[in-house]
């Protein structure tokens, strides 16, 4: 029986299911819960303008999550991200536009396709590393953009091709809100996906890879199959989000797929923190929204002093590189480390010592 005078120190676990939780403390659950159900009753309060800003990072998010698992957790480079999102797009505007497919159907088969190409392109991992790899994975940037540029007969050439919104029977996902909340209900599964997938046998090889391939091989992890299996899983949620991007952009062409593309995603992991997955939500909200708020300030100063327009339009580039380099330099593990830092402060506030 329970001494009712004795007061609990910290959190005790009964049972396996209670110590094997994503979120073991409860207070920890309820934030977890109260964060969601503001993410879900926010486009109720917001403009079309503002809810559309978040979905563009919601879909963000869902490909730097894909990147930040091959990159940030298996410790592969990729700079082919961009043309991925292309597959993903490219894929299910086909599908819906052409062969006249669902889009509930297109959307996870360019899941799929975009998976098994980006695992195909992931074959010379076993040989190559670093720089080597980066290059190799730019070689199929450049050879994907190709062929969506040249292939005109099934993907439009430079042209594109013009896709319509999502349809349940007879309602339609045009809105900004609902497809907020489309695109809010894959961020969610996608998160609880790559949580999970962490805590398992294949989430701890690809760790395992990242931090000492030959030790990881000596101990019996297959390189080959895990550094492919790294690439197919990034490039599933890399084509998921290429396919909401498509729908939601309505239109789709080969210089939304660019080199810069793939720049901003990786940019959007660094920032943010490699291997940590709420990282790369924080890198791809800062980074999608990094470009508006310089807009902002471009125009409140164009107003003031109007010669300067042109000047500070040629400083956003500026900007995004001194972003990231500051990142690098003064904090490596990115927006998800300093609000770690930022949370152990409080524990211990104002108790610090």
């Amino acid at each position: 029986m329970r001494n009712p005078f004795v007061m609990d120190c910290g959190e005790f676990h009964v049972n396996y299911k209670q110590d094997m939780a994503i979120w073991k403390i409860s207070r920890v659950r309820m934030r977890i819960l109260a964060i969601v159900i503001l993410f879900a009753i926010f486009p109720l309060f917001a403009s079309d303008y503002i809810v559309g800003l978040a979905s563009l990072c919601g879909i963000a998010a869902i490909g730097a999550i894909g990147l930040n698992i091959l990159t940030g957790f298996t410790g592969q480079i990729s700079i082919g991200v961009g043309a991925f999102l292309g597959v993903g797009g490219y894929t299910s505007a086909i599908l819906t536009t052409k062969i006249g497919l669902s889009f509930w159907v297109a959307m996870p088969v360019a899941g799929v396709i975009t998976a098994l190409i980006g695992a195909l392109f992931g074959i010379p991992s076993l040989r190559l590393k670093g720089l080597y790899l980066a290059i190799a994975t730019l070689a199929a940037q450049v050879i994907i953009l190709f062929v969506i540029s040249r292939w005109d007969s099934l993907t439009g050439g430079t042209a594109g091709l013009v896709l319509n919104r999502p349809e349940i029977g007879s309602f339609s996902f045009y809105s900004e809100t609902s497809y907020y909340y489309l695109m809010f209900v894959i961020l969610v599964a996608t998160v609880l996906f790559s949580l999970n997938l962490f805590r398992s046998r294949v989430g701890r090889a690809f760790i395992a890879v990242r931090d000492r391939d030959v030790a990881a091989e000596v101990i019996g992890i297959d390189l080959f199959k895990y550094k492919v299996l790294a690439f197919f899983v990034s490039s599933f949620f890399v084509g998921i989000a290429g396919a909401l991007l498509g729908h939601y952009m309505m239109v789709v062409s080969p210089e939304l797929y660019s080199t810069t593309v793939s720049i901003e995603y990786l940019a959007m992991i660094l920032v943010g923190g490699l291997g940590s997955v709420f990282g790369s939500i924080y890198g791809a909200v800062f980074i999608t929204l990094l470009p508006v708020v310089l807009r902002s300030v471009i125009e409140v100063f164009s107003g003031i002093f109007p010669d300067l327009a042109d000047v500070l339009n040629g400083l956003k580039e500026v900007v995004f590189g001194l972003v990231i380099i500051i990142f690098l330099i003064y904090e490596p593990q990115g927006l998800a480390k300093i609000w770690q830092n930022i949370k152990d402060y409080f524990k211990l506030w104002p108790f610090s010592y």
